[in-house]
C-alpha cells in the first residue's frame, strides 16, 4: 500500500480518536467507570499507536522542515 492511501485511512481514524479523548474526558463524570477505562484508557493506547504511525509516515516532511541544515551565517 502507498504511503499516500496509508494516510487517507491513518488520518482519519486519528481524528475520530482525538475526538473519543475529548469527548470521554468531558464525560467522564457521567460514563460508567468501566466504559470510561475502555473508552478513553484503551483510546488513548490506539491513539498513541497512530500517532506513532503518523509521524512514521510522515517521516521525511518532518526532517525537511524540522531538521534542515542552515547555511552558516557570514558576517
Amino acid at each position: 500500500m502507498k504511503r499516500n492511501d496509508m494516510l487517507k485511512i491513518v488520518n482519519p481514524v486519528l481524528a475520530v480518536l482525538l475526538l473519543n479523548q475529548i469527548c470521554t474526558a468531558l464525560l467522564h463524570d457521567l460514563l460508567p467507570d468501566e466504559a470510561f477505562e475502555i473508552l478513553h484508557g484503551g483510546g488513548g493506547i490506539t491513539l498513541a499507536v497512530f500517532a506513532t504511525i503518523h509521524i512514521i509516515l510522515n517521516w521525511n516532511w518532518i526532517k525537511a522542515n524540522f531538521f534542515k541544515k542552515h547555511p552558516a551565517d557570514k558576517s
